[in-house]
């Protein structure tokens, strides 16, 4: 699986001093598309999955939304193993929630480190974006035919032009939800997405990117075809608040869920809160979402509704791994996640 495909570089500027960037040629969107084409049965399947998360968002579905699965995305194989656990556990628990695994294929960096599946698929370094988008649709096309709902974090608003007809969730990360581009990225956006608090804990930048969100804008684009034009969007109504604490604090305490509905209610915002399990509410502590995920899905049993989803960090083996040549099959290089014993024991039980 991850063998590097035959990839050219097409154009590249001549080495000399001045010259400060390469270019490589890639299939406009929509030559991915037709090489790489969603069959009509997935394209429903997607929309269906759009549909139901909508409907847990607004409270007319009582079921509870759980986005589950690998920090990011390294290995293929492993993590369609993944995509196969993760959809029989989804059956048994769909009476009660509705699970979307993350493929999570672009890593946001603090300063530099490995991007993520799309952007350096061998994790040379070197990046090869031809491969990447070939890997990550086809991984996406691969687990979406197991009927799994996806859910992605968007980085470039050029990749969800060829990925995001295969994905029903997506995240605004905390380091993004401040960004123009991206708040106008997700006016334009057909699935539900959630923004996540800011680095520092406050939420006031996420009521502020849902509000942008939710209104028309007109920004600079690419059509499917490769061409520059300008995007005309018409906002979208389905976007909610994920908080992930940040800088030593964590927000998923009763006390912090209150204030953070009350902050969407003043602003005129919906008020379905999703809880990040992982990130700065855990401390980067993997085994601290067990006890997250069951704090918070008390409170939403003792009447909490606002409560509408959670998100975990998980994968086969527990914890993390630096990369390297010797890798433990099924084990992050990113953030720590839980294993699948610790994922299943839970989902269960709650």
């Amino acid at each position: 699986m991850n063998m590097p495909l035959n990839t050219e570089l097409m154009h590249q500027e001549a080495e000399s001093p001045t010259a400060h960037r390469q270019e490589m040629l890639l299939p406009t969107p929509a030559e991915l598309k037709q090489q790489m084409p969603a069959a009509d049965s997935v394209i429903q399947q997607v929309r269906v999955h759009r549909q139901a998360i909508r409907s847990i968002l607004r409270g007319e579905d009582a079921r509870t939304l759980i986005v589950m699965g690998p920090c990011s995305i390294h290995d293929e194989v492993a993590a369609l193993e993944y995509g196969e656990k993760l959809k029989v556990l989804a059956d048994a628990v769909s009476d009660r929630f509705l699970i979307v695994m993350r493929a999570y294929l672009e890593k946001p960096r603090t300063t530099v480190g490995w991007k993520g599946l799309l952007y350096d698929p061998e994790r040379t370094g070197a990046g090869n974006l031809n491969e990447g988008l070939l890997r990550s649709r086809r991984l996406l096309l691969n687990l979406a035919a197991m009927g799994l709902p996806l859910a992605t974090e968007a980085l470039s608003p050029l990749a969800m032009d060829y990925l995001g007809d295969l994905v029903s969730w997506t995240a605004i990360g905390a380091r993004t939800t401040e960004s123009q581009v991206h708040r106008e990225m997700v006016s334009g956006l057909p699935m539900p997405t959630g923004f996540k608090n800011g680095t520092d804990g406050g939420i006031a930048v996420a009521t502020n990117a849902m509000k942008s969100a939710s209104h028309s804008h007109h920004h600079l684009g690419v059509s499917a075809n490769g061409a520059p034009v300008m995007i005309t969007t018409r906002g979208n109504a389905d976007t909610h608040l994920v908080l992930r604490g940040g800088r030593g604090i964590t927000n998923y305490d009763a006390g912090s869920i209150e204030r953070a509905v009350g902050a969407l209610e003043e602003a005129g915002l919906g008020t379905a809160i999703m809880v990040d399990c992982s990130h700065d509410n855990a401390c980067k502590k993997a085994e601290r979402q067990l006890d997250i995920a069951r704090e918070v899905m008390a409170q939403r049993h003792a009447g909490n509704h606002h409560i509408r989803g959670l998100m975990l960090e998980s994968f086969l083996e527990p914890g993390r791994q630096d990369d390297g040549e010797e890798l433990r099959y099924g084990c992050s290089i990113t953030d720590p996640c839980l294993g699948w014993a610790q994922t299943e024991a839970l989902i269960r039980s709650l």
